[in-house]
């Protein structure tokens, strides 16, 4: 097992692939590096891949007190340089495209560019009167898992969280170490519910970022992610939208095989 000592905080991480060309994978909310386990084997075909869980995540260290987004961002930051990766592409997923679009902003010479996947930036569409009502029922749910998870009860956190988002009954369909992994990790979704920057995010922050982006979306996700994704992108100097029809929000696990070829193409075309 790997571990890098980041910002005072065992981070664990793996390695794979021969080729060149550097790319860090960042995992969403709950989750860890096996979230990508259908895309990183095939994705080490052409890149040097790096997979890692996030602090507070399985097998990374969880330190005490009230975590914070920009405590992510500067770990991802802090991982690229010790493993000497800079620049390095980052592929990244619901919350950990969220990490990813900030360390563009306050890191970009530490990037080659970014793929990113519905960062749940709620600031950035919080004017937009066709979507606010959406964004402050998630907000709410938000706020009813993040009582459970205080009150202790982590596994009922994370049902309310799975059936908001995918459906009533879709908890019990789960592969049971997925369901095990997100109880595991559900004092660190408390953390982010309840860190105030965690939606937070003015577009104007990326207007110097003149590396390639790629911001994704899945047709069958809420609206509110192509709303973000659309103010992104008219903020970005080289960015390009892609859809991918027939997913949601974890392309990358539902649809493996159009990811990897649409995110292989974009880094080949653009550098990588």
């Amino acid at each position: 097992m790997a571990t890098a000592n980041v910002n005072g905080v065992r981070i664990h991480y793996e390695r794979s692939g021969q080729g060149n060309v550097p790319l860090v994978l960042a995992h969403g909310s709950w989750t860890s590096h096996h979230d990508w386990d259908e895309v990183a084997p095939r994705l080490a075909e052409s890149f040097h891949v790096v997979t890692y869980d996030r602090r507070g995540h399985s097998r990374s260290e969880r330190p005490p007190g009230q975590g914070s987004v920009e405590e992510d961002v500067a770990d991802l930051a802090a991982l690229i340089g010790e493993l000497g990766l800079e620049p390095a592409w980052v592929l990244a997923n619901s919350f950990g495209a969220s990490i990813a679009l900030r360390l563009a902003a306050e890191h970009a010479p530490l990037l080659r560019g970014v793929v990113a996947h519905e960062p749940p930036l709620w600031g950035v569409i919080a004017d937009d009167p066709a979507l606010v009502s959406l964004v402050e029922e998630d907000e709410e749910v938000t706020a009813l898992v993040a009582d459970r998870l205080a009150s202790g009860d982590h596994e009922g956190g994370a049902r309310l969280f799975i059936e908001h988002e995918l459906g009533p009954g879709s908890w019990s369909q789960l592969p049971p170490a997925f369901r095990a992994t997100m109880i595991e990790n559900a004092p660190t979704f408390l953390d982010e519910a309840t860190d105030p920057e965690q939606f937070a995010f003015d577009p104007a922050w990326l207007g110097g970022f003149r590396q390639p982006v790629m911001l994704t979306t899945g047709s069958e996700s809420p609206p509110t992610y192509a709303g973000v994704v659309s103010r992104l992108a008219a903020a970005l100097p080289h960015a390009e939208i892609v859809r991918f029809e027939g997913a949601g929000h974890i392309p990358h696990t539902t649809h493996p095989d159009e990811y990897v070829e649409r995110t292989r193409d974009f880094i080949r075309r653009d550098g990588g």
